[in-house]
């Protein structure tokens, strides 16, 4: 009886010094994963399929908390300002996370009041022109800009959202200067480029991928530095050379935690997200429907040293151009 006792106290290792850390052994009851955006949007649903991966290799449910508003700002902070017990996830994503400090003053910190777990997942962005532009490719958008500095238009779902700060960032490594006309949501967006009220833009497979696949609209580069199994055909927008050639932009997908969750929670919660998506292709595949591939699973470190360089990519075009959330 006291050898069993000895050896069942063995995976608590590490979590006595955080008297918050839950009952062990750990997990003992559901998890939460919170959601900061409306059902159906794309972290909504990469936060469920990975919140019922979870659940299965867990054995506890993971219960998706759909928590939208302010940009994803709303649900990112009750996890940033919740009890760090390892019973609260996030399902993170690239506008509250690496644009969201830049643009604004949301009511977290995310260095200091979030930990990074996994980061998995890559959704480029696409430049996009009608289908009848006269622009065949990323030399020729290139060149048009270049004529008539100013003189033409893109399109955007909002100031300071990822669309606008995608294009912005082209525009600036390219030395190009366009006009930018936003809309309220990529669905009006996406409108005004098939109706020519704007001359380019830039978007995801998800969104645009359909308009694509059909003729309606033509891809002339992807934002990510290798070519994206989600846009066959279509280049990097780096091998266009010059100023581009470090340009590398991508959305993702991620579990981040409260600060101060006790580290064996964490690292088990990245190991449980990697080992899923290594068990065999079906998840994968299932990103892939929602416009995600899904390569590699970044950890605590690397994940964090990727947020790192992001804010220190966009920060000073955004410092520059003085944009700021609406």
């Amino acid at each position: 009886m006291i050898r069993r006792r000895t050896l069942a106290a063995l995976p608590l290792a590490g979590l006595a010094a955080h008297p918050a850390a839950a009952q062990a052994p750990w997990p003992n009851r559901p998890l939460r994963m919170v959601i900061p955006w409306p059902p159906g949007q794309q972290t909504d649903v990469a936060g469920r399929l990975v919140a019922q991966m979870l659940s299965e290799r867990l054995g506890q449910p993971v219960v998706p908390d759909n928590r939208p508003g302010a940009g994803g700002q709303i649900g990112t902070n009750i996890v940033a300002k919740g009890t760090p017990d390892g019973y609260t996830l996030l399902s993170g994503s690239l506008g509250p996370i690496t644009f969201g400090p830049l643009v604004s003053r949301p009511p977290y910190d995310v260095e200091r009041e979030l930990a990074p777990v996994a980061m998995f997942g890559a959704a480029p962005f696409m430049a996009l022109v009608k289908a009848d532009s006269p622009v065949r490719d990323l030399k020729g958008l290139i060149d048009l800009l270049k004529s008539r500095p100013g003189h033409y238009t893109h399109n955007s779902s909002g100031v300071a959202g990822a669309q606008h700060l995608v294009t912005a960032l082209f525009l600036a490594k390219a030395g190009l200067d366009a006009l930018h006309v936003p809309f309220q949501g990529s669905g009006p967006a996406l409108a005004a480029l098939l109706g020519g009220q704007v001359d380019f833009g830039f978007d995801t497979p998800a969104a645009a991928g359909r308009l694509v696949a059909a003729g309606q609209l033509r891809a002339l580069g992807v934002t990510t530095a290798e070519p994206s199994p989600l846009v066959a055909g279509v280049p990097p927008i780096a091998s266009a050379g010059g100023g581009l050639a470090d340009y590398h932009v991508d959305s993702w997908a991620s579990v981040m935690m409260q600060a101060g969750t006790p580290q064996p929670i964490i690292d088990r919660v990245f190991n449980e997200v990697r080992a899923g998506f290594g068990a065999g292709p079906e998840l994968k595949d299932r990103f892939a429907n929602i416009g995600m591939a899904v390569d590699t699973v970044l950890g605590p470190e690397p994940f964090m040293a990727r947020l790192r360089r992001d804010w220190a990519t966009f920060r000073p075009v955004i410092e520059r151009l003085g944009i700021r959330a609406e």
